[in-house]
């Protein structure tokens, strides 16, 4: 497993810093935009608009890319989707990027449900951590969220991790009012009992399936939570994102709450997005962008590709706009990347 004690900057002094003073040390990379899921805050029941194969990114194109920004300052990667496992031969991709030795931390978003067929070998090819989506441990409360019985695929997918070695397994909780919030204590005593992380969040409007999602402001739970487990502000950094961790007072078990809508992050924020396609997404709630792919199919040198990722950043925007403009990001969540 590699170092996860991250410098901000790359051995050779080169950073990434955006027009208001935030250093991009963090890139997540989608490489299929495709899923075996449907979730309701996600994506549609139906929907089959996805990107053709040739349009795809080819393992080659990602490492470029990847090594670029690892030059540039970026030590951290984490594979995204769609679900990323359904991307064939996902772990020869992990050892081509895990060989670059400015990229110190590969981790990976998933659903868990193929998970049990390659956590030995991603974890193996250089991926530490993992995080998985979980909005409930009621079955039919899964299949309603996911569109499929997908429950016992899932746990079978989180067992299989354990037991391959990755640390933290951190579970993406989605909080929706009126469908999942009620189980939020039950979620914590499993991740505890399990030695899994918790992770609240709070849904965000992109696309007419997030537009429509239950949005429930996570505060109060938090609140909650605080008094009935006995849980004081984490004294660690836990992966460089955007949650604010809460720890047990008796260091039994970890809560994270990202909140980007009642209490946005824009100020901190350390990433950029790299769509399976090859383009660039500055931001969630924003449609900056830069087109990576013709330019790499062009030919292009490595220094001009390294130009181009520093022209890209200039365009990412001080901050989204969930709260004032939900229905401006008509793009779905799966097709920006998670």
């Amino acid at each position: 497993m590699k170092n996860l004690s991250i410098s901000p900057a790359s051995a050779s002094g080169a950073q990434l810093i955006d027009r208001f003073g935030r250093q991009l040390t963090y890139l997540r990379v989608s490489v299929t935009d495709k899923c075996d899921l449907r979730c309701s805050y996600c994506m549609p029941k139906g929907f089959n608009g996805f990107e053709e194969p040739e349009n795809w990114l080819t393992f080659a194109e990602i490492e470029r890319v990847v090594a670029a920004f690892g030059r540039l300052g970026v030590a951290r990667v984490r594979l995204t989707g769609g679900e990323p496992l359904l991307r064939r031969n996902l772990p020869q991709l992990v050892e081509r990027l895990a060989s670059h030795a400015e990229i110190r931390d590969i981790s990976l978003s998933t659903n868990a449900t193929q998970l049990h067929k390659h956590a030995q070998a991603l974890y193996q090819a250089g991926v530490s951590r993992i995080n998985v989506s979980l909005d409930s441990l009621d079955k039919a409360c899964m299949e309603n969220i996911t569109g499929r019985d997908s429950f016992a695929s899932i746990m079978a997918g989180l067992q299989a991790g354990k037991q391959a070695g990755f640390k933290p397994i951190k579970l993406n909780m989605v909080v929706m009012d009126g469908v999942n919030e009620h189980e939020i204590p039950r979620m914590a005593e499993f991740c505890f009992n399990e030695g899994f992380i918790l992770r609240l969040i709070e849904a965000m409007p992109m696309g007419s399936t997030g537009q429509n999602s239950q949005y429930r402001d996570i505060g109060p739970i938090r609140d909650q939570l605080v008094r009935q487990f006995d849980l004081i502000p984490a004294a660690e950094e836990l992966g460089g994102g955007p949650a604010r961790y809460w720890t047990r007072r008796d260091g039994q078990g970890t809560i994270g709450f990202i909140s980007p809508i009642s209490q946005h992050f824009c100020a901190s924020c350390n990433r950029v997005r790299l769509a399976v396609d090859g383009t660039l997404y500055m931001c969630l709630g924003q449609d900056e962008q830069f087109a990576l792919r013709p330019l790499l199919r062009a030919g292009i040198s490595d220094a001009e590709l390294e130009q181009a990722i520093r022209e890209a950043i200039e365009l990412k925007p001080e901050r989204h706009e969930f709260a004032t403009q939900r229905h401006k990001i008509i793009r779905f969540m799966s097709q920006t990347g998670g």
